[in-house]
């Protein structure tokens, strides 16, 4: 493994590769064999970070929730290397755990224990906040969690800063686990959810940003142009971005820098994402082995500051 590359998430113990594999199309999009394709060459470029969900998909025709976890369960086992891989999952819209009530959050931890075949998840995230339950009762059974070794660290996607803010100080206050790390919508054409109170809180903190969407459902692939068809599950959504003057000046630069560098414009916008203020790790899926080369592509990408700028001000 290349361990220069590995990045240490937060104020964890964990150290994590700067591109999470994203699970979402493990048992949708990728079947078990293309799965295991993915995860092999993941790991085998030395990424260590996947990042799954235990509703995961369960909007897919005769799905139930849980097929991703199952999958990447079932590659642990084959491949025996639990002990190297940061497994991440999260809890609160699994059709029979729905929300996060502290009992249903050790009933859907349980579950996922068992469908990863593993003793314990590494980051273990609220997926949606639920602002009718207090964060007293959320904390208290992420703790319990992390107290009974079901859980290494914990960690929190789509909430408000109002509310993230209390849940931190409650953790503090009664001294219990706390947030190590944040799941936000962020990326090259969506900066205005996270940057702002979340990246503030975030960053006095020391939470790391694990971003979701980092590619804006393929549309930063640079696939998607005026005039084009891509077949994909994600075509209509990266399809919008072209609509706007923001996304053209955006693929325009990325077009640049890629060229610059000799790379695909796809690794240009994660690293750009990576270079972001409390960053650690962008998310992006693949369905095939042959889609990862551009996505692993961003451990040895480092851009110039004026690059950086340049998409900064093209995004704007």
């Amino acid at each position: 493994m290349n361990m220069t590359a590995l990045r240490k998430l937060g104020s964890s113990d964990l150290e994590v590769f700067p591109l999470a594999l994203g699970g979402n199309v493990f048992g949708w999009t990728a079947d078990e064999t293309s799965s295991f394709e993915v995860l092999d060459a993941y790991a085998s470029a030395g990424g260590n970070f996947i990042d799954t969900a235990d509703v995961y998909s369960a909007w897919a025709a005769g799905n139930k929730g849980g097929e991703s976890e199952t999958i990447i369960g079932k590659w642990l086992k084959a491949r025996g290397n639990r002990a190297d891989i940061v497994v991440a999952t999260k809890v609160s819209q699994h059709p029979e755990y729905p929300g996060l009530s502290g009992t249903n959050i050790k009933a859907a931890a349980d579950a996922s224990l068992r469908r990863l075949d593993t003793d314990y998840i590494d980051l273990y995230f609220t997926h949606f906040d639920k602002p009718e339950v207090p964060v007293e009762e959320i904390i208290g059974a992420l703790d319990e969690l992390v107290t009974a070794g079901k859980v290494r660290h914990i960690a929190v996607s789509n909430i408000s800063p109002e509310r993230l803010q209390d849940s931190l100080d409650f953790s503090d206050r009664e001294g219990l686990a706390k947030y190590v790390a944040i799941q936000p919508h962020y990326n090259l054409v969506s900066r205005d959810t996270y940057e702002g109170p979340l990246r503030d809180i975030a960053s006095r903190t020391g939470l790391a940003a694990v971003p979701y969407f980092a590619l804006a459902s393929g549309f930063l692939t640079g696939k998607y142009r005026a005039g084009t068809t891509v077949d994909s599950a994600r075509a209509e959504g990266a399809a919008e971005h072209l609509e706007s003057e923001r996304g053209r000046k955006v693929l325009a630069a990325l077009d640049t820098v890629a060229a610059e560098h000799g790379v695909e414009v796809a690794t240009v916008a994660l690293a750009w994402l990576a270079a972001r203020p409390t960053v650690a790790a962008p998310i992006a899926s693949a369905r095939t082995a042959e889609q990862l080369p551009p996505l692993l592509a961003v451990a040895e990408l480092e851009l110039t500051e004026t690059e950086i700028a340049s998409l900064t001000a093209a995004s704007a």
